[in-house]
């Protein structure tokens, strides 16, 4: 993809105190000219609870779900959720003006912004030695 590859799986880190299942989070990718927009679902993931960092060019993004609790006077019979770290990573081209990306967490959707650089035209001087 223009500006961004995605990886096969995302680094893994030794520093997870639990030993929690993990999973990739779904993840739709638009581009709008100037800009990549990412949309990554990470239900559960609070903003205390998410992390993302960028080291050589790749851009991890890492998210703690929650646990959550039956309500005050109930007890669970049967639950579905399942408790999990979610992990992507993406390799970010040259193309991507990595001082300029922006991250948002609303409703257990994460959307980063990835402004493209403006392109620059270099007119290269001939010499005739």
């Amino acid at each position: 993809m223009n500006g961004i590859e995605i990886e096969k799986k995302a680094p893994a880190t030794a520093d997870r105190a639990e030993d929690r299942p993990e999973t990739t989070p779904a993840v739709d990718i638009y581009d709008r000219g100037q800009e990549l927009t990412l949309y990554a679902d990470m239900p559960g993931v609070s903003e205390k609870d998410l992390e993302i960092t960028l080291e050589k060019n790749v851009l991890t993004i890492y998210g703690r779900s929650a646990a959550t609790t039956a309500p005050e006077g109930y007890r669970a019979r049967y639950g579905e959720y399942r408790i999990v770290d979610y992990r992507r990573a993406f390799t970010l081209s040259n193309e991507i003006d990595q001082e300029g990306i922006q991250a948002n967490l609303k409703n257990g959707v994460l959307t980063l912004t990835l402004p493209k650089k403006p392109a620059q035209v270099r007119k290269i001087e001939v010499s005739a030695r």
